[in-house]
């Protein structure tokens, strides 16, 4: 019912920058909050950063000052810039999204994009 297009992924060299995208579709009625994720290799799944609908940001601490998050929420999508790319940045970055559904209750459900690669390295 929701399908979360992801782009903007690529190999880029320490130092860079890349700014990722993630659109909703769907019969969406609402969406609370649109979030980035990463995992890499070996670990668990994290929160990078989180636009909740008000203008509330929040980032992981070994992202602050260098990522942004940002919503057009007219285009039902999200962005994620960033900024001085470290090759621990490395990982599969995972768009994350909770909304409620025409014709569906009123809590917010959790839907994912199917990943995008991001490789910092020299």
């Amino acid at each position: 019912q929701v399908q979360l297009v992801e782009s903007g992924g690529g190999l880029v060299q320490p130092g860079g920058s890349l700014r990722l995208a993630c659109a909703a579709s769907g019969s969406i009625f609402s969406i609370y909050a649109m979030s980035w994720y990463r995992q890499a290799p070996g670990k668990e799944r994290e929160l990078v950063a989180d636009a909740i609908s008000g203008g509330n940001t929040d980032y992981a601490d070994s992202v602050k000052g260098r990522f942004t998050i940002s919503r057009d929420n007219a285009k039902n999508t999200v962005y994620l810039q960033m900024n001085n790319l470290k090759p621990e940045d490395t990982a599969v970055y995972y768009c994350h999204v909770e909304a409620t559904l025409f014709g569906l209750g009123s809590r917010p459900q959790p839907y994912w994009g199917q990943g995008t690669q991001v490789t910092v390295s020299s």
